[in-house]
């Protein structure tokens, strides 16, 4: 794979001696393979390196995104107030790696890990780690996509639709999905249609999995890179609030949104940066609807490694200690469990 990607890299960089090393799959990931790599050549008559990310299409993979849309939505940030990594090339030719992918820039001197978050030295930055996760998704609810890459690529709901447009998706993959049947989520789904929430105050770019583990931070509470914008679209922004409060992504168990911060803080900050009030019962609706939606990507998972279409062991770990605990975590946002 290392020579591969050096002779895919080579007219690119416009170098006959490009070398790759380093090569190493980074564990996780909804949707993509994702590998880092180094990469050195001559320039000018000087010897060059970079660090690199490539994203690769799997066989297999908790959910089906499109890669495209992806490269879309880094590359229309990239510049802003949000950090991503630069675009470097998109490639959608399956045989050169055995399938479709893009290469970035690496953001090098970052932690992403939501192990290492929740302990010292980290646990002394959480008050500016979160005071900067929830100033940048402000940044990406009231960022100005049209115009942009985004638009070339993405659905655009109305604020009256947006809640309907995702819900349709999520229970038809819900409905693809699932293994066994699924009646609490059923049951919430009929919730969620009977309740509907008001229209969204604006059509605003949805991160789609913005959470603890989604971002590159350092020890000072700094972040440099808002990643996996795999599920991004357009739609209700207290769409990625709620998702950013899961219980699934609580790694602390302390009951805090990603183990740095409590919920109150964290819509204040939202709401200070944003300027956009936050009503509770539509964010309460779009929190019933993130376990609607991680269910289907838990689901998507089981069904992937239970025909054969991967062997990759995280798949059905994650189906096994997650599809339960889901629900749980449902009946606990109805109010249903204490």
């Amino acid at each position: 794979m290392e020579d591969a990607i050096a002779r895919y890299l080579a007219p690119r960089l416009g170098a006959d001696d490009v070398s790759v090393t380093n090569l190493l799959r980074i564990p996780g990931g909804a949707s993509r393979e994702t590998w880092m790599f180094d990469a050195a050549w001559t320039e000018h008559g000087e010897p060059r390196t970079a660090a690199f990310v490539l994203r690769k299409d799997p066989p297999a993979s908790l959910l089906e995104t499109d890669r495209e849309a992806e490269y879309a939505f880094y590359s229309a940030f990239w510049g802003s107030d949000v950090p991503v990594p630069r675009m470097r090339w998109l490639e959608n030719d399956p045989s050169i790696l055995g399938g479709p992918f893009f290469i970035m820039d690496r953001i090098l001197g970052c932690e992403s890990s939501t192990a290492r978050i929740i302990a010292p030295p980290y646990t002394a930055a959480h008050a500016q780690l979160a005071d900067n996760m929830y100033r940048i998704l402000a940044a990406i609810a009231t960022f100005d996509w049209r115009g942009t890459p985004i638009e070339r690529v993405a659905r655009i709901p109305t604020p009256e639709t947006a809640w309907q447009v995702e819900l349709d998706h999520w229970e038809r993959i819900l409905t693809e999905q699932e293994l066994s049947p699924q009646p609490i989520m059923r049951a919430a789904i009929r919730w969620l249609r009977a309740s509907p929430p008001p229209p969204a105050v604006r059509i605003s770019v949805v991160h789609g999995d913005y959470r603890v583990g989604n971002f590159l931070y350092r020890e000072d509470g700094s972040i440099h890179g808002i990643v996996d914008w795999e599920m991004a679209h357009l739609g209700d922004p207290l769409e990625d609030l709620a998702w950013s409060f899961n219980q699934s992504w609580h790694w602390a168990r302390d009951g805090r949104p990603g183990g740095i911060v409590d919920r109150e803080t964290a819509i204040a900050t939202w709401e200070r940066y944003s300027g956009i009030p936050v009503d509770r019962d539509a964010l309460h609706w779009w929190e019933v609807f993130s376990h609607v939606k991680c269910q289907g990507i838990w689901v998507t998972g089981a069904r992937s490694f239970q025909e054969g279409r991967t062997n990759e062991l995280i798949l059905p770990m994650v189906a096994y200690s997650l599809i339960n605990a889901q629900d749980q975590y449902l009946l606990r946002t109805l109010g249903r469990l204490p």
